[in-house]
């Protein structure tokens, strides 16, 4: 049966029903999102004269969610316009709509009974062979099923999603005893290919895999947490970014998903698996237990283990502010946040690698470090045991913690990283029971669960005793696992020869910052691209693609007046992006994560964009007192001029390019980025999964050679305003600083860009060449450079990792 998803029906419009229904939305399929009509009028709705049969009145609920998600942050859509795909009802009048969906996903209560009596409707309306699933963060999916027709148990299934659904990508799949196997296929790879998921096939066990391992690291914490005396500061500290983790770390992860998701499940499991080793460990802790008492439930109720408070302004010409409380677990008290500091953390901090530096912080010596030495034995042991209880395979019990909880790195993938027999040893000296297939595996000589053969990843397979190929995985490039077909490197870079005559160039440095390794990589990648190959893609891994230039190269010459090394230096970044844009063959660039300064002017130079969705791409030189300086604001300019518009809807134009540049601004998503005129249409395209964009960019590259690229012409007929256009944009500038939106000195630096953006003092419009705007470009960023308020602002980036605000 072949399936096509235009209309998806979510039933249930709370904090996960109405992202899910966004998150449709923001991929273009067509939403109906119904909820049930209130009981009562509100005062509101007394006041107005309303009544219950009022349309306003039973649509209230589910407005009202979808109101609250569209104002929440982060945001849950790409863009504010995938509203426009969501349609919103409630249950008693509108049901009967789902008979034009093709997918009907419930998301009510987690409550059986009332699950149950929704899919007694949804019987009653649904097309045969419709999708139906239940999002259930681990009610058994068989007891859903019972007593349905034929039809809806071969077509029902559960599909969980995991909070926020647009970021965290996990979405589990769990088959009833009666699912079509069809079904289950379909949904594995619609996840994965048009929501961005990855998906994984579950066993009905209680609390799937995801929540039956990730709640058992939040208690394996608190264990923790308590038996070594720690805070709710220190612990976010300590299992925040440098253990590889989201900067929400532990006790704002919590806050985020919702307390009471945390403890159902906590509370469920030490009774629907009495025969879990661990279920001790499952018992709420007594601050816990208060927190649920209190409704202290994190962002959903406004406050948990931290809040948020609002502090009154005493000056009426300066805004109201708001400040971070911490919860104190030991009072049940709100304070400010406590500063923390580890020397294990300190030792860490400056090792970029992180299967390194979990080397650094599993041997560390003070509190620390006995934190991580036992959590991490905690964690090892119950995932070994939980092989082949929730999962066959061990690599899904990395991939649903890596997509479920943000972690970068899965718990055997980190048990690999510290050494298998090593740590086996010290659990064991610890008194610390794993199970009985991993001394198997040590004792067959295998001393890892992962390995790479011929580009190709591997798990041992504990059915087999042997390492078998990760299913699904051939459909992915993954740089970082091609390390035998490198074609050339440098100490920052390789290129890598990825297939059918096409290389990718991935450099790895501290926040993939550019610098003069980079940018000999790019330039030699090129240059053996146009001798041998068909196509070049540039893309990194990691968590951003680049967070721009080196700014510490560009504050070391500026700060010792090094102007002669800084212009080369800068004439060397864009004689690089040009030559991406001028090359003999097609050039794709596929971003990911921050994509920053000089990783925007790549972008904007390449034939074409393959991003992934969650792509932050923006120019944000401004900030730290600069203007884009490699081509960024020469390729804006350009744009603006291109515009086949008249000509004073030109110059508006020119003043939103302008306004984003001037004001640093950042896309949200690849989606923004359309918006934001730093994507263009047509050109440049999406992957939602982030994991094909490499394999979607390569095959664009082909594509491109195949029908027939060629060289493009160096542009000679660049349309700029001069000082008809200048003066619209210093106007504007001047009511900012009057306005005191703007300091003096980012006036100053404004006014250098708005000058290189018109082309400069032209007495009228005219056309220019790229290397005329170039030109200007560097002069007006080597004297930014030279500016006292400039070194300030890139000494507090250096220092703080925030822009001066001088």
């Amino acid at each position: 049966m072949k399936r096509t998803i235009r209309k998806v029906a979510v039933i249930g419009s709370g904090v996960m029903g109405s992202r899910i229904a966004c998150h449709f939305a923001g991929i273009g399929v067509e939403v109906l999102l119904l909820d049930i009509v209130p009981p009562a009028l509100s005062d509101s709705e007394q006041a107005k004269g309303f009544s219950l049969n009022d349309k306003q009145v039973r649509n209230r609920i589910v407005n009202d969610a979808m109101a609250a998600t569209l104002k929440s942050k982060p945001s849950a859509v790409y863009t504010k316009d995938v509203v426009k795909h969501i349609t919103t009802g409630n249950i008693d009048d509108d049901l009967p709509k789902i008979a034009g969906c093709d997918w009907i996903i419930e998301v009510v209560v987690e409550r059986l009974d009332i699950k149950q009596k929704i899919f007694d409707q949804v019987e009653k309306y649904r097309k045969p062979g419709t999708l139906v699933t239940t999002n259930t963060s681990g009610i058994p999916i068989h007891l859903m099923s019972e007593g349905r027709s034929e039809d809806f148990q071969q077509n029902f299934c559960g599909t969980h999603f995991f909070n926020p659904p647009r970021y965290l990508r996990l979405l589990e799949i769990i088959p009833d005893p009666k699912t079509n196997p069809e079904v289950l296929d379909f949904l594995m790879d619609y996840g994965d290919r048009f929501l961005g998921k990855t998906t994984v096939l579950c066993k009905d066990t209680p609390a799937f895999i995801a929540n039956r391992v990730g709640v058992f690291g939040f208690m394996a914490v608190f264990k923790a947490m308590q038996q070594l005396g720690l805070n709710v500061d220190e612990v976010d500290t300590l299992t925040g970014p440098v253990l590889g983790r989201p900067k929400s770390a532990t006790f704002r992860t919590g806050d985020v998903v919702g307390l009471d998701t945390l403890v159902h499940v906590a509370r469920a499991l030490p009774e629907n698996v009495p025969n879990d080793e661990a279920k001790d460990i499952f018992k709420l802790p007594p601050f816990l237990e208060k927190m649920v008492e209190n409704k202290w439930l994190g962002d959903k109720t406004g406050q948990g283990f931290y809040k948020k408070v609002k502090i009154k302004s005493k000056n009426l010409n300066t805004p109201d502010t708001s400040e971070i409380l911490t919860l104190n677990l030991d009072t049940m008290e709100y304070g400010p946040k406590v500063k923390t500091k580890f020397a294990t953390i300190e030792a860490a901090k400056p090792v970029d690698d992180l299967a390194q530096r979990l080397k650094v912080l599993y041997n560390g010596t003070d509190k620390a470090g006995e934190f991580y030495k036992l959590f991490h034995h905690l964690l090892f042991a119950y995932v070994s045991h939980r092989i082949p209880e929730i999962a066959d395979e061990l690599y899904k019990i990395d991939d649903a913690l890596k997509a479920g909880f943000g972690w970068e790195i899965g718990a055997f993938e980190s048990w690999d990283a510290l050494g298998v027999q090593q740590v086996r040893e010290q659990m064991k000296a610890g008194g610390f029971e794993v199970a009985a297939w991993v001394d198997e595996m040590l004792g067959k000589g295998f001393t890892t669960f992962y390995k790479t053969e011929n580009g190709q990843r591997k798990y041992y397979d504990i059915r087999t005793g042997s390492y078998q190929p990760i299913p699904g995985t051939g459909t992915f490039i993954l740089l970082e696992h091609l390390d035998e077909k490198v074609v050339w490197k440098n100490s920052a870079c390789k290129l890598y020869d990825i297939g059918d005559d096409v290389v990718a160039l991935r450099w790895n440095t501290k926040m993939n910052s550019i610098g003069g390794e980079v940018l000999e990589a790019v330039q030699k990648s090129v240059v053996i691209a146009e001798e041998k190959y068909k196509g070049l893609v540039i893309a990194n891994g990691g968590a951003n693609f680049s967070a721009g230039a080196n700014v510490g190269l560009i504050f070391m010459f500026a700060a010792e007046q090094e102007f002669d090394e800084l212009d080369m230096a800068i004439r060397q970044f864009q004689a690089t992006t040009m030559r991406l844009r001028y090359s003999s063959i097609p050039v794709i660039v596929a971003p990911h994560g921050l994509t920053l300064g000089g990783g925007c002017e790549m972008c904007l130079h390449a034939d074409a964009v393959q991003a992934a969705a969650e792509s932050y791409i923006g120019l944000v030189e401004v900030g730290v007192g600069l203007i884009p300086g490699g081509g960024g604001t020469k390729e804006m300019a350009l744009r603006a001029g291109d515009r086949n518009i008249k000509e004073d809807i030109e110059v508006n134009y020119l003043q939103q390019i302008f306004i984003n540049v001037g004001t640093a601004k950042v896309s949200t998503s690849a989606h923004e980025a359309f918006e934001n005129f730093v994507l263009r249409p047509g050109f440049d395209h999406i992957s939602v999964n982030p994991d094909r964009r490499i394999a979607d960019a390569k095959r664009n590259v082909l594509g491109m050679w195949e029908r027939g690229y060629t060289q493009p012409v160096a542009r000679n007929d660049i349309k700029v305003q001069g000082r008809g256009g200048l003066g619209g944009l210093l106007s504007g500038i001047h009511g900012m600083w009057r306005g005191n939106y703007i300091s003096d000195y980012d006036k100053f630096i404004v006014e250098k860009l708005a000058h290189v953006m018109c082309g400069g003092d032209l007495s009228q419009a005219s056309l220019v060449s790229e290397q005329y705007l170039l030109d200007l470009e560097r002069e007006a960023f080597l004297s930014l450079c030279g500016q006292k308020k400039t070194l300030e602002r890139l000494q507090s980036i250096l220092t703080t990792g925030k822009p001066l605000r001088n």
